[in-house]
C-alpha cells in the first residue's frame, strides 16, 4: 500500500525529522498488524524522518500495548504509537479486550510523558481488519502516523 494511492499530500504533514517515535506493536493478529507497522513506517520515510528516530518494540497481543507503550514513553521518544488488531469472536472476550486496551492507553496520556496514538483496529470479521490495514479504505498505519507527527508537534 503506497500512502500516494490514497492522495496524502506530503506536503500537508508538519516537518518531523527530529521527532522520535515509539510504536508498539501487538504479534496477535499478525497479518495485520504488520500491515499497519508497514503503512507507518511508509509514512515515516515519505516524510524524512531517520530510521534512527524510529524504535519498534513487539507484544503478544493488544491487551499488552498498554504495558509495552508505558515503556516505551520511558525510552525518550516524543510520541509512541499503538498498533494492535482485535477481531470479534463468538465470546465477550472482545468486549472485555477492546474496553481495557483503550482505556489503558487512554490513561496513558493523561499520566504519560508523551502522547500515545491509539492505532488498534476493533473490527467485526477479518476482511474489516484487512481493508483497514492497506486494502479498500486504506491503511490506519499510515494515518496513525500522521497523527503522531501531529501530536508529538504540539
Amino acid at each position: 500500500m503506497s500512502t500516494r494511492s490514497f492522495n496524502i499530500d506530503l506536503s500537508l504533514i508538519p516537518n518531523a525529522t527530529n521527532v522520535k517515535f515509539g510504536i508498539v506493536v501487538s504479534n496477535w493478529n499478525g497479518d495485520i498488524t504488520n500491515n499497519l507497522l508497514n503503512g507507518s513506517l511508509e509514512l515515516l520515510d515519505s516524510v524524512n524522518v531517520p530510521k534512527k528516530n524510529i524504535q519498534v518494540m513487539n507484544v503478544p497481543g493488544s491487551f499488552e500495548l498498554i504495558y509495552g507503550c508505558r515503556k516505551m514513553q520511558n525510552n525518550q521518544v516524543d510520541v509512541v504509537i499503538a498498533i494492535g488488531s482485535v477481531i470479534r469472536g463468538e465470546t465477550k472476550h472482545f468486549d472485555f479486550i477492546c474496553n481495557a486496551t483503550s482505556n489503558g492507553i487512554k490513561d496513558l496520556n493523561v499520566i504519560g510523558n508523551c502522547p500515545v496514538i491509539f492505532c488498534v483496529l476493533t473490527d467485526n470479521s477479518k476482511q474489516q481488519s484487512i481493508d483497514r490495514s492497506g486494502g479498500k479504505y486504506g491503511n490506519k498505519g499510515t494515518e496513525a502516523a500522521i497523527a503522531a507527527i501531529k501530536m508529538a508537534l504540539i
